[in-house]
């Protein structure tokens, strides 16, 4: 790397090779060559942005929604989501100049911000959105094409407020197929087209901004006809009166309304009782009418559309009976029960879009420019555009007119087609070939968004989907586009599909605002957008909007909505989607750590929130495989997925040469994790020997708060055979120094007898021998492991052990009420030790226990040790040679020569043999090469004399070889024993013993008689858990 920047010309050639990866890159992802010229900011970004927000909502919607919610609503409404699309647009922007954007756009943008979960997720969930879109589009072609081109082309012959399902299920779904063979066939047409489309959309609006001007001058001849203050659909009547001019006859009105044409029929009351009249439908700008429209007017389905201010009779008529009773006659009636939220969901899609220009980035001269500048520009055109026709409307049309969603009291005609100018055929054809451009660039996206998605490879089943025709045309997502489009064409209701795919789409939104609210927050150094115009705020009040906006508009469709994305979401997460885009989650996910592990650290832990944070200390074979996992599974067991597992191993070398072993070990500790479905860390480190390698892992294993509190170790079942007492000396050690490090400490015999996770103890006991109180530790660990599925069937013992002179009864009592405050179920059992005779058995444990301790002494005398042994039998040797006397070296104390060189002989004899004897009882201290000690006379004499009067006492009181053993030890052995049988007595057949674990000795001379203790403990016990206390309470009966 140094070589790389001493010369320009070697940053220049790293330069281009980095460019020449990139290109190849994209080479590998684009299928065919792009022969289109690169766009700017004005045809690449604002027109496409512009085409796919401006659409069939404002034609047939948007009268309805000023009619029904008043002038402020409907500003209210519009600016609500007109703000929420603009705050997005700018995290987008942020996100979008934040590097190269390839193709694939929004989903692109998510998923290399939040990361394969959350970019599946939102990726689905768009990709819905704009299929549903497709639906929508459709549907809205149906509409203007049943309702205003060709209404005669009805294949059921319907009347229920112009909506006809059937009609539309049919229809729709031919349309559909058309569509997907256009786009199956031709797709580059598509895309030349969408200019025309877009000139359909232009032309429209300007018909209607033209239209308003006119109202100035001349308001259009469009009447409604009312009867009282009740609308009526013109579309089957010429004349809005009862009889004919000069009474030569009755209308078609009067048939509608009585039995009979003739003067004398019988008619219905509210016909009778009220007056026909006719009134201006676009009174124009100057009438003044803005100030009837000002507030909304909403009411269920089947009500009467009326005006409030005009005169009536009104007559006793139940308002939910209407369209039951009326349905013959000619009333303009709601069709849907109308509401603030409802149009809220309704109108939302009319601002949706503003991904377009993000979904062409490939295609564009400059992304990083265009995409901001763009965007924003066409959602503050559109903008405008929404806000001044909510406001024109109002202030042009009448109320009972806006709220005629079909236009059927103005002959039939869309709304804002009767204020367009020149005339209201501009509108329809309009919006007409604007739907149908819609529908086809929505199911032209859709698959590719899929195909996307699907090659990215986080979603499995999708993989299928990535595959199309060999010019790279995704003919498998292409069919289940149309599928999935079908459905929404079977809801037959623009009202009923537009609401569904609002929650996609602010789905899709709410989270552009959280990748960039958490890029922007966390600070990552690669966060560096060139469009500066943003800030966390921004988004995260984009964010909540989108929140808001979701279950305002329809609650139950949120929660389906954040329903399936969730389930994407656990589905990819459980798969394991490996990839690594460098995403903000995992930034959040270390930050909040970090922020964690400080407040961990800043409280100590109160008792109620103690849980074991467990170090299991794993031991690896000769091939690095896991000795013991069950290991693993009983610490999965006792935390019950809970908590902190750190597992840890040592391998003996330098890390140099050891380093392949390390990264092996590792994945065959996480390899065994995985077996064993364990939630943990693992870690392996080198050492020059494995007890500094525990040693190390004790102090230092953890982070900050998140540090262990208990050690989990194998008994070492192989300690009397082996043949150095290493296993022996590492195992207590780790018993001190967990001691000295407050840490509990839980040894588990016969580890490998323990139960799998995928095993199940139908029933059994877990036995607790409470002898020594240790904070608690001994009652929670039964209770942590119950928690468990293998061993919930278990039921938890307690035995304690009263000396001959305790109360029994009254602690069996006191037992069970400390058991009761402390909320656990278990039996309680006093056991009683009586003092009986040391036995036989005792003192024979005692002197091979002994007997075994000199011998490893013997084994493990250092080689100056062992020359002084040879030098010491050559001297007694020689000495006895020059007296003649064999007997000499089994004797010595028994004869006092008075030859010098004898007395220099003896006194190295004893010398020696008290010096071997004192560096047998401390193994780690090393002896001198040589010693140097001066013997006097005196002091040779004495010294013949102790032990010859120690010889001739026990020759004279010859007793059992045991009797001569350390009594210390033997009382030891007997309470060992003796317990050790109680314990067999009554839990032999338990499915788990947990024993309270006894120090070991503070004098390091007593390590092999520990040892051997513990040995006797266990005897005859299947599965042990010894158990020593960290020295802290643990549990408490305070809630």
């Amino acid at each position: 790397m140094w070589e790389l920047w001493k010369s320009p010309s070697g940053i220049s050639q790293h330069f281009d090779r980095q460019l020449s990866a990139v290109e190849k890159a994209q080479n590998k992802v684009s299928v065919t060559p792009k022969l289109v010229p690169q766009m700017g900011t004005f045809i690449g970004v604002y027109l496409p942005c512009m085409q796919n927000i401006l659409g069939v909502i404002l034609f047939l919607r948007l009268t309805w929604i000023v009619g029904t919610a008043g002038i402020l609503g409907s500003f209210a409404i519009v600016s609500m989501c007109c703000i929420c699309t603009l705050l997005t647009a700018i995290s987008m922007s942020a996100i979008a100049t934040n590097g190269v954007v390839p193709a694939g756009g929004s989903y692109y943008m998510i998923s290399r911000s939040l990361g394969p979960e959350f970019g599946g997720a939102v990726g689905l969930c768009f990709y819905l959105g704009t299929t549903f879109a497709g639906s929508m589009y459709i549907l809205g072609t149906i509409e203007i094409l049943l309702t205003y081109i060709v209404p005669t082309a009805i294949v059921f012959n319907e009347d229920d407020g112009g909506a006809m399902p059937n009609n539309m299920r049919v229809y729709g779904t031919c349309c559909l197929l058309l569509m997907a063979l256009v786009v199956f066939v031709g797709v580059k047409y598509v895309n030349k087209l969408a200019l025309v489309f877009l000139a359909c959309v232009v032309l429209s609006i300007m018909a209607t901004y033209a239209g308003v001007i006119k109202t100035l001058i001349e308001p259009p001849e469009f009447n409604v006809c009312l009867l009282g203050n009740r609308s009526l659909r013109n579309d089957k009547f010429d004349t809005c009166a009862k009889l004919l001019k000069n009474d030569t006859g009755t209308t078609e009105l009067w048939r509608a309304f009585c039995n009979s044409s003739h003067r004398n029929a019988t008619c219905d009351e509210y016909f009778e009782l009220n007056n026909l009249t006719e009134m201006q439908a676009i009174p124009g700008l100057l009438s003044g009418v803005i100030k009837n429209n000002l507030w909304g007017d909403y009411g269920p389905a089947g009500m009467f559309i009326e005006k409030e201010s005009h005169p009536s009779v009104e007559v006793q008529d139940p308002p939910a009976e209407p369209q039951n009773t009326h349905s013959n006659k000619p009333y303009v009636i709601n069709d849907i029960a109308t509401y603030f939220t409802l149009l809220v969901g309704i109108y939302f899609p009319s601002v949706t879009g503003i991904m377009a220009g993000s979904n062409r980035s490939g295609d564009l001269r400059d992304a990083q420019r265009s995409i901001p500048i763009g965007t924003i520009m066409a959602i503050l055109t559109t903008s405008f555009i929404y806000i001044s026709c909510v406001v024109l409307f109002g202030a042009c049309i009448e109320g009972v007119v806006l709220r005629d969603k079909f236009g059927f009291s103005v002959k039939k005609n869309p709304v804002i087609g009767i204020l367009a100018w020149p005339s209201p055929w501009v509108i329809v054809i309009g919006s007409f070939f604007s739907c149908c451009g819609a529908g086809l660039q929505s199911l032209t996206g859709a698959p590719r968004l899929l195909q996307a998605i699907a090659r990215d490879g986080i979603i499995p089943f999708l993989q299928v989907f990535g595959h199309g025709k060999t010019n790279g045309e995704p003919t498998w997502a292409l069919l289940l586009t149309v599928g999935i489009c079908e459905i929404g064409i079977l809801f037959a209701s623009l009202d009923a599909v537009a609401p569904i795919l609002s929650m996609f789409f602010l789905m899709c939104y709410l989270f552009v605002n959280l990748a960039c609210a958490v890029q922007t927050l966390l600070r990552t150094p690669n966060w560096r957008p060139r469009f500066k115009f943003y800030h966390w705020t921004l988004s995260f009040l984009g964010m909540s909007l989108c929140l808001s906006l979701m279950f305002v508009s329809s609650w139950y469709y949120a929660l389906v909505a954040i329903v399936i994305a969730s389930c994407i979401y656990k589905y990819i997460e459980y798969k394991g989607a490996v990839k690594e885009w460098g995403d903000g989650i995992r930034g959040l996910s270390l930050n909040a750590a970090r922020y964690a592990l400080i407040r961990l650290e800043e409280v100590p832990l109160h008792t109620k929130n103690w849980r074991p944070q467990l170090l299991v200390m794993c031991k690896l074979d000769a091939d690095l495989a896991v000795k013991h996992p069950r290991l693993m599974s009983f610490s999965t067991q006792l935390k019950a997925g809970k908590g902190l597992t750190i597992v840890c191993s040592v391998l003996e070398g330098t890390y140099m040469t050891r380093r392949n072993d390390v990264k092996t070990g590792e994945q065959n500790l996480k390899a065994a994790m995985a077996a064993e479905k364990m939630k943990a860390f693992s870690h392996v480190v080198v050492s020059s020997n494995l007890r500094d390698g525990f040693s190390l892992l004790i102090q230092s294993a953890g982070l900050g708060g998140m540090k262990h509190n208990a050690v989990l170790m194998a008994w070492p079942a192989g300690w009397k055979q082996a043949r150095d007492s290493s296993a022996r000396r590492n195992f207590i050690e780790t018993v001190r120094e967990t001691t000295e490090a407050q840490q509990a400490l839980l040894v588990a015999k016969n580890i490998d007898h323990f139960p799998g996770n995928q095993d199940r103890l139908k029933e059994g006991t877990i036995d607790v021998w409470w002898i020594v109180h240790d904070g608690g530790l001994l009652m929670l660990l039964p209770f942590l492991l119950s928690q468990h599925k293998v061993w919930r069937k278990c039921k938890m013992r307690i035995f304690t052990v009263a000396q001959m002179d305790d109360n029994s009864i009254q602690m069996k009592k006191d037992l069970q009420m400390f058991l009761y405050h402390l909320r656990l179920d278990a039996e309680v059992e006093v056991v009683e030790m009586h003092d009986s005779d040391i036995s036989a058995f005792t003192y024979e444990k005692t002197l091979v226990m002994e007997q075994r301790s000199q011998m490893l002494k013997q084994m493990q005398l250092s080689r100056t040790e062992r020359e002084r042994e040879i030098q010491s039998i050559t001297d007694v040797s020689r000495g006895s040679i020059k007296r003649k006397k064999p007997s000499a070296a089994d004797t010595p104390y028994l004869n006092i020569p008075s030859i010098p060189e004898d007395e220099v002989s003896a006194a190295q004899l004893i010398h020696d043999r008290n010096t071997a004897s004192h560096s047998a009882m401390n193994d780690k201290a090393a002896a001198p090469d040589r010693v140097h000690m001066t013997w006097t006379k005196d002091k040779l004499v004495h010294e013949r004399n102790r032990q010859r009067e120690m010889g001739v006492k026990d020759m004279f009181n010859m007793k059992p070889e045991w009797e001569n053993l350390n009594q210390s030890n033997v009382r030891r052995m007997h309470t060992a024993v003796k317990l050790n049988g109680v314990v067999v007595e009554k839990s032999q057949n338990s499915q788990l013993v947990l024993l309270n674990m006894p120090g070991p000795p503070k004098n390091k001379k007593g390590d092999e008689n520990y040892m051997e203790f513990l040995e006797v403990l266990m005897d005859g016990l299947d599965r042990v858990l010894l158990v020593r206390g960290g020295g802290r309470e643990v549990i408490t009966i305070y809630s």
